[in-house]
Formats: C-alpha cells, sequence, structure tokens
C-alpha cells in the first residue's frame, strides 16, 4: 500500500523469455506470523513432501516479532498458493531469513541455505521432504566482507570455462559494506558435499559479483533448461532506495546474467554476462566506422531521433593510452564518463554529473572494476531510462549502476590521455521498439 520499505507480500510474475513479463496477482500475503520476506521456490516432481506430484513448493521468511521460515504450495503450476498450516517449518533464537533451496543429487536430498543476518553467517540445512529440516553446517565467520548484515544466499554449481571441472559458488549479499558505499553482492567459490560448504580462498579476500552501486538481493534459478544458471538483481541500494526521485517507481531489477566461472592467476572467478534473450530486445542498429582517438573524437548524435533504451557495443585497440574514455551526454550537460585507467588497471563509471544526483548524498559516485591490461578491450553498456548495466566482453566484470538524467543521453564522444587508441568498431542497437 504503498512505495517505502514495509508490508511486504510475494509479487508473481511469468516469462516465457526472461524479457518479457506478467504480472499476476499477490502470491502469499501478510497472516499471523508476519510479513513476506525473500525465499524460494522449487518444483517438487518426485512429490517428496506430500502435496503432489509436480507441486511447486515455496519457503519464506515469516517476519513478525522474530524471523520463522515458512512454506506454502501450489498444485496448479504456481498460480495460487496455499500456506501451510504447520508453518513455521524452521524457527532460530537469531535473526535469520531468506532460504534458499534446491535439490541435491549427490545427497539425494534438498538443501537449503539461511542468512544468519547478524551473525554474518549462512546456515546449511538438509531435508527429505521440504518440511523437516535438519541443521548441517554453518559458513561464513570471518570470511569476506563482514561490515554489514547477511542476507540473500544462494549456493550452486558451475562450470569452470575451458575445463570440465565445476565448482561450488555461495553468492552472499550484504548491507552495508559494498564496495562503494551501501548495499552489494559478494561469492564465494569452493565445494559442497551436501552438508558443508568449504571455501578454496583465504577469509580475508573478498570477491564481488558486480562492481556498481545497485546490484542487491541476486537471486538464480536452478535446474534451468540447458543446464544455465541464471540470476536477476534488484538494481538499488540500501542508502538511498527509499529516496530515488521516482513516482510509485522503486528501481526495476537487472537484465538476466548468465554465470559461469573463469580462472585467471590460479583464481577461480564468477562471470555474468547478459543472457542471450537479451539480444531479441534490439531492434535498430547504428554502425560506425572505425576510427583513431588522440586526444578526443566526437561521434556526435546515436540516433536521428533520441532514444532512451539502447546498447552500446565497443571493440577497442590500444596504441599507448594510459586512459580509454568515452561520454554519454545530453544537450542539458548531464553525462555519463565512462573509461578504462590502464595505470591503476581499473574501468571506471562516473555518475556525478548524470542528471538528478541531489536527492541522496551518496548517489553522486564514481565505480571501479580491477581489469587486466592487455591491447585489445571489448564492453557492452545496456541504458535505460534510469539505469546503465555495464559488461566486459569477456565477461570479468559487471558494473550496475542506476542513473536519473532528465532526458536522454543522445551523443557519444571518446577521449584519450596518454596516447592513442583505435576504435575498431561501434555498434549501437535501439531496445525494445
Amino acid at each position: 500500500y504503498g512505495s517505502m520499505w514495509g508490508n511486504m507480500h510475494w509479487g508473481h510474475a511469468i516469462s516465457k523469455d526472461l524479457i518479457h513479463w506478467e504480472h499476476q496477482p499477490v502470491a502469499i500475503a501478510p497472516d499471523a506470523l508476519g510479513t513476506i520476506f525473500s525465499g524460494s521456490s522449487v518444483v517438487d516432481k518426485d512429490n517428496t513432501a506430500g502435496f503432489g506430484k509436480g507441486a511447486v513448493i515455496a519457503i519464506y521468511t515469516s517476519a513478525g516479532a522474530s524471523q520463522m521460515q515458512s512454506l506454502a504450495y501450489s498444485l496448479d503450476n504456481g498460480m495460487t498458493f496455499h500456506v501451510y498450516e504447520n508453518n513455521p517449518i524452521i524457527a532460530a533464537d537469531k535473526e535469520c531469513r531468506d532460504p534458499n533451496m534446491f535439490w541435491h543429487e549427490k545427497s539425494g536430498k534438498w538443501i537449503l541455505i539461511l542468512a544468519a543476518a547478524l551473525e554474518k553467517e549462512m546456515w546449511i540445512y538438509s531435508s527429505p521432504d521440504l518440511k523437516n529440516w535438519t541443521k548441517e553446517s554453518s559458513f561464513g565467520h570471518g570470511y569476506g566482507a563482514q561490515d554489514g548484515v547477511w542476507e540473500c544466499p544462494d549456493l550452486m554449481e558451475l562450470p569452470v570455462r575451458g575445463t570440465d571441472r565445476t565448482k561450488w559458488v555461495l553468492i552472499c549479499n550484504i548491507n552495508p559494506g559494498g564496495p562503494f558505499g551501501g548495499s552489494a553482492a559478494q561469492y564465494f567459490v569452493g565445494d559442497f558435499d551436501g552438508k558443508t560448504f568449504t571455501c578454496d580462498t583465504k577469509p580475508e579476500i573478498t570477491k564481488w559479483m558486480d562492481y556498481g552501486k545497485d546490484h542487491y538481493a541476486t537471486v538464480t534459478w536452478s535446474n534451468a533448461p540447458e543446464n544455465r544458471h541464471i540470476a536477476l538483481a534488484w538494481m538499488s541500494n540500501w542508502e538511498y532506495a527509499n529516496d530515488v526521485p521516482t513516482m510509485q517507481f522503486r528501481s526495476s531489477n537487472s537484465v538476466p546474467r548468465d554465470l559461469s566461472l573463469y580462472t585467471q592467476d590460479d583464481e577461480i572467478y564468477l562471470s555474468c554476462t547478459p543472457s542471450k534473450e537479451v539480444d531479441a530486445l534490439r531492434s535498430k542498429l547504428e554502425k560506425q566506422k572505425s576510427f583513431k582517438v588522440e586526444r578526443t573524437y566526437n561521434l556526435g548524435d546515436m540516433f536521428k531521433t533520441p532514444c532512451d533504451a539502447y546498447e552500446i557495443e565497443l571493440n577497442i585497440k590500444n596504441h599507448g593510452a594510459e586512459v580509454i574514455g568515452f561520454q554519454l551526454f545530453n544537450e542539458k550537460g548531464e553525462e555519463i564518463d565512462c573509461y578504462y585507467n590502464l595505470i591503476e588497471k581499473t574501468f571506471s563509471v562516473d555518475r556525478t554529473k548524470s542528471g538528478i544526483t541531489n536527492f541522496s548524498k551518496s548517489f553522486p559516485a564514481v565505480t571501479s572494476a580491477p581489469i587486466v591490461v592487455g591491447s585489445t578491450y571489448k564492453l557492452r553498456l545496456l541504458v535505460d531510462r534510469a539505469s546503465i548495466e555495464a559488461f566486459d566482453g569477456d565477461g570479468k566484470f559487471a558494473m550496475t549502476n542506476l542513473i536519473f538524467p532528465t532526458e536522454p543521453y543522445k551523443r557519444l564522444s571518446f577521449y584519450s590521455k596518454g596516447g592513442k587508441y583505435d576504435v575498431i568498431s561501434v555498434k549501437v542497437y535501439k531496445l525494445g521498439e
């Protein structure tokens, strides 16, 4: 009944392509146990819970006087849910929330991972029937970023690119404590034996899933077709989520992203790339011939008529430049500045002059991701009315930031410092038309 935090229900939307979504009636409403916090759903194809073959089982946090885990089930493919009469199914004397579950084939059990928020731990449970859960282990004490509460966990097995190996990834969303302030998503790579998650890296190492300000509460689909692992994040930050300059809109989800792992310097990292379904949004293509940038190069208007949702693909070859940069801007002087700093080995997005920024002192920001310096750079930018999502062409970083320009950025210019570079190709697609 409002656009501020509170009175949480479970919403519901369905899609056949991850891009076009149909809103459905509210799935689960608050009851005597409390409001409905985050959780997850599975299809119980073998009727382990006894509600029927193919029942959709949801487990979520009931947030009342305390935080407990409750169950609801659907017998019509998730269209309507019935709250289980014997809730709660997990109760604890600690603040714990956001149950995420999946079927673990090797142990023949359901696995549930739960965030013990103030303990800065993830608790792992197992169950044969989705109703009765046994706590198997905990993970996280002293590991990674510890500044904020731990929330919205996920645990999945992912392929390591270029090998026949897989590793397990535990995603942990934290608030605050992100690399640029506020909320963010960190992850840990390791092994899982059905009971215990063991991290490969030292406790003091922190790995970030996204290097923007606005990537939080990440969730994935398990057991998706083609063995893909697809993630969505909420695009905002708790530093200013209630204060963004919009009416009845509190930011959207990110575009869907496919997850995998890659190896660099004997360390394994998470790769996030836009899911292939995103390409279906492309319509008109504007392609530029290659050109050289020495100091500045103004490309001008990207489209003859302004467009407020578009994708830019860049392919750049360096010839000694120390900074490779470009700006998106409009006639009001609002701009986004994106640049590779090859001395500092970073890619950055500067939104300090991006448009409306004065609603929060935490909003004007420069976010930076580590990069490997080479001779060529590929980048994808997905620009919408209120967001810009940047992806390394090889999937080695993702960066998600909100923006609030008062009119669309329609012009593109390039600049260099300390040398020159070639822009081998610029492709700009209108999206969603």
